[in-house]
């Protein structure tokens, strides 16, 4: 992992791909995504998660994926048939930030080290702007998702999440 500080890593890998992106500041304290949407605005459906997760057995196997607020990765199913793999667990926060150099609540799809692999669920290039993490909990970056799609070691994978269901009236 790079010393390099994690934001000016998304900044410089955006910067690369030649991506039109607006950065917006964020309090720390708001990153994770129920109290980003809510203090900030943002529609859930235009919030992205960036999730690291990890082989658990065999050859070693990272990933972060990315889906929108409004799904829930399938971990088990599609993520673990993209990887080729038995099993896969959520890399804790400890892991996350060995591995990425970022924090939870903070992950970004870009300035990854090379050996993690980027799987985006296609629902989350359907919005025309999306808001993803920044390489820390106190920026958020708002950008065009077709970006993800040009970003090295990128697949977009259908059905990679599947919807939340919205709660029970009662």
């Amino acid at each position: 992992m790079t010393s390099e500080d994690p934001e000016a890593r998304v900044r410089r890998a955006l910067d690369d791909l030649g991506a039109d992106y607006e950065l917006l500041a964020c309090d720390p304290a708001l990153a994770d995504t129920a109290a980003f949407v809510a203090a900030y605005g943002v529609p859930a459906d235009r919030s992205a998660n960036t999730l690291l997760v990890s082989a658990r057995r065999g050859p070693e196997r990272t990933a972060a994926c990315v889906v929108l607020a409004t799904t829930r990765l399938d971990v088990n199913g599609a993520v673990r048939r993209a990887l080729g793999v038995a099993k896969l667990s959520f890399a804790d926060p400890d892991r996350t930030r060995e591995q990425t150099g970022m924090e939870l609540g903070g992950v970004a799809p870009f300035g990854l080290p090379g050996e993690v692999e980027v799987l985006v669920d296609a629902a989350v290039l359907t919005p025309d702007w999306v808001v993803v993490g920044g390489g820390s909990r106190a920026v958020k970056v708002r950008l065009d998702p077709a970006v993800l799609r040009r970003a090295p070691r990128t697949r977009v994978i259908e059905g990679l999440a599947v919807p939340v269901p919205a709660p029970a009236a009662g």
